[in-house]
């Protein structure tokens, strides 16, 4: 299906990967209405298959991973219309058992330096031209995957391509050349987990920091090396890591369902990596929901469905959402002026960044099937995945 009403091609942010350009979901463009509307405006919307893979945005393009029948594919898509430019798919199952009602890829697809990197729910890494979709290489040499399967998006830096491949007994972080496909190293000293890695930079050395099965973990980007490793597994029921480690300068931030958040500094010791605690806080733990840092807090969403704040210098609880039941799942966006949420529900809901108590900006229905997929915000426009459909919707 595709419904168009017409839109203009102006974007000010490109979103070129999970959690945005330095993963950190932080979207400096986007234009906050001076009034909300009751309901966001559909510009068009478009049936895509399965999938709970946010899209990527770059140069007006929409790069879009789902399943399709028995296939995974890869959509080029004109961002201003729905149109699609170009498609790529391949063969695979769908997963079974627990996860078997997610059929579609949960892997963000990466863009960089003119190619599109998506990680299949089976593990199957495939790197595409942007402009053409022409496949340039494909690996599925590393069998297996997590108890749910995959869920990491791909990291590109420097040329390489970081992917956490493998299963619990035969997990690996493993770099490729971007442009050819070449191995140039392999990790395996830990099961793989769902979460992405993101990269950290400790006195003249860029580490890979990234959630193992067991562990969290700092690999240096040029050898693949371990520099620092803690062991690292949340508890209680469907405990595993999934949320994407933060960054803040030399201050690394992680979370884990039961196990809270807790703040970390890295320093460089001669050759050495070594690490400082600076706080533990165990009042709210996320599950499926990375927290963003906006002026010196944390904002999240803890298991049970409450909005949280953290003061990231001191650990402290600023606030807990008093009446909040949104379940396990959500994303949240920094948006300049607010901060932006999407639950399963489908439930967007808009905030004020504040220390002092959670405040409602809006509450917007966006979608009439699950969305498990985070929001994709440029200037006014707002692109949402649901449990079939990618639609562009403005905020007029």
């Amino acid at each position: 299906m595709i419904v168009l009403t017409g839109a203009t091609a102006a974007w000010t942010q490109d979103w070129p990967q999970w959690r945005g350009p330095n993963r950190d979901d932080k979207d400096p463009g986007f234009t906050a209405p001076k009034t909300w509307p009751q309901q966001p405006t559909v510009k068009w919307k478009v049936t895509v298959g399965e999938a709970d893979a946010t899209p990527a945005l770059v140069g007006g393009k929409l790069f879009v991973f789902s399943r399709q029948d028995d296939y995974e594919v890869i959509q080029c898509m004109d961002a201003a219309n729905g149109m699609t430019l170009w498609s790529n798919r391949y063969e695979v199952l769908a997963p079974t058992g627990p996860a078997g009602g997610h059929a579609g890829p949960r892997s963000s697809p990466t863009v960089a330096d003119g190619k599109v990197v998506t990680l299949g729910v089976r593990g199957t890494l495939s790197c595409l031209e942007a402009d053409s979709g022409k496949l340039l290489w494909r690996k599925d040499d590393i069998r297996g995957w997590p108890g749910f399967f995959t869920s990491m998006s791909p990291l590109v830096v420097d040329g390489i391509c970081i992917a956490q491949l493998g299963g619990k007994t035969n997990g690996a972080v493993v770099a490729y050349d971007l442009a050819s496909g070449e191995e140039k190293w392999k990790w395996s000293g830990d099961g793989t987990a769902y979460a992405s890695p993101v990269v950290m930079t400790v006195g003249d050395t860029k580490l890979i920091v990234t959630q193992t099965d067991k562990h969290l973990i700092a690999l240096t980007l040029a050898e693949g090396k371990l520099a620092w490793e803690i062991p690292y597994i949340g508890k209680g029921m469907g405990a595993g890591n999934y949320d994407t480690p933060i960054i803040d300068g030399q201050t690394l931030i992680y979370t884990g369902l039961g196990r809270g958040t807790i703040a970390t500094k890295l320093s460089k010791e001669g050759d050495t990596i070594v690490a400082a605690g600076l706080w533990t806080n165990m009042d709210n733990s996320p599950k499926f929901c990375s927290p963003v840092l906006k002026d010196g807090f944390l904002y999240g969403l803890a298991a049970g469905g409450k909005f949280y704040c953290i003061d990231a210098t001191t650990g402290k609880t600023a606030w807990t959402e008093a009446n909040g039941s949104r379940g396990d799942f959500g994303s949240i966006v920094d948006a300049g002026s607010v901060l932006i949420a999407l639950t399963p529900q489908s439930e967007l809901i808009v905030f004020q960044p504040s220390d002092k108590e959670f405040n409602e900006v809006a509450s917007l229905k966006v979608a009439d099937t699950p969305t498990y997929a985070q929001p994709l915000l440029s200037g006014n426009r707002l692109f949402v995945e649901d449990q079939d459909s990618v639609a562009l919707l403005t905020l007029e």
